[in-house]
């Protein structure tokens, strides 16, 4: 699923891509027979040969030097990003499919967060496993602490709960970037069986999803805005930041905030006031909704 068998598939998605004026080739006056690039043309631009190039877009050869990953990065004008994805596809091959430990959570964060009564907090861990949340979180997006373990996870419950349908307003956009986060995740883990089944499962039960994961974009979390509508208090749009967590690089803390003086703001505030209200405790909170699926 992911590993060097991707590695062909990703230079096929990048060349595609780009038109020849994007890299300062004349436009044909003539049409071309191909979408993007040639292979000649990259080849010719990434200063390999055309034979070397056309093994490794089929896989023939999996362990390009660091130079020629380098230099087809720069062909392909890739962000940070996808460089890092390609950069991983390129490693040589890795033997493990091992059972990764539980992921854990250090007792002062899930504190750190519990007291965030304004700021919707989670902690998101290996393939957007939903490790921890407070109330406030669980109330704006989904208590997954109603569900078993095994299906506590962001895209999971992105692609495969309606409710996740309706609260964002801009879900495909959503949907899209959560797809190239986990198709990062699969460069630099093409081993996890955890990853394997998720994948599968979300193939078979989502069209979106095939499509997209099939697209082989990549996405890296920094920070964002997100259009929501929370079927209690209405709309709120909200800016998040994505920190990485000290010690264990595959946990990441997401904080949503609002802009003060806002309709978000307020509204935000008043789902916050209802979580109060409810006297809720983790797992508890009678504001969220529980997920299908």
């Amino acid at each position: 699923m992911a590993g060097h068998s991707d590695l062909g598939r990703f230079l096929r998605r990048c060349r595609a891509a780009l038109a020849p004026e994007d890299v300062g080739i004349a436009p044909a006056t003539h049409g071309r027979r191909v979408r993007g690039l040639r292979r000649e043309e990259v080849a010719l631009l990434a200063g390999v040969s055309v034979d070397y190039y056309t093994r490794l877009e089929q896989g023939r050869h999996t362990s390009p030097s660091a130079a020629v990953v380098e230099a087809l990065a720069r062909v392909f004008q890739l962000d940070a990003a996808a460089r890092a994805h390609l950069a991983d596809l390129a490693r040589p091959v890795r033997r493990g499919n091992q059972e990764t430990p539980a992921q854990r959570v250090r007792p002062a964060m899930h504190q750190l967060i519990a007291s965030m009564t304004e700021h919707p907090a989670l902690v998101l861990g290996r393939r957007t496993d939903v490790l921890a949340s407070n109330a406030l979180a669980r109330a704006l997006l989904t208590d997954w602490t109603l569900l078993p373990p095994r299906q506590r996870n962001y895209i999971r419950w992105i692609f495969l709960d309606p409710a996740a349908r309706d609260a964002f307003l801009d879900w495909p956009t959503v949907a899209a970037e959560v797809v190239g986060t986990l198709r990062l995740y699969a460069g630099r883990n093409p081993d996890d069986p955890q990853l394997s089944r998720l994948v599968g499962e979300l193939t078979i039960r989502s069209p979106e999803f095939r499509t997209w994961w099939n697209g082989h974009y990549v996405h890296e979390r920094t920070y964002g805005t997100k259009r929501m509508r929370h079927p209690e208090v209405g709309p709120i749009t909200l800016r998040y930041e994505a920190l990485a967590m000290p010690g264990d690089p595959d946990q990441t803390l997401f904080i949503y905030t609002t802009d003060p003086g806002s309709p978000s703001h307020d509204n935000l505030r008043l789902l916050g006031s209802l979580v109060a209200r409810s006297g809720s405790t983790p797992g508890t909170t009678s504001a969220t909704r529980t997920p299908r699926g």
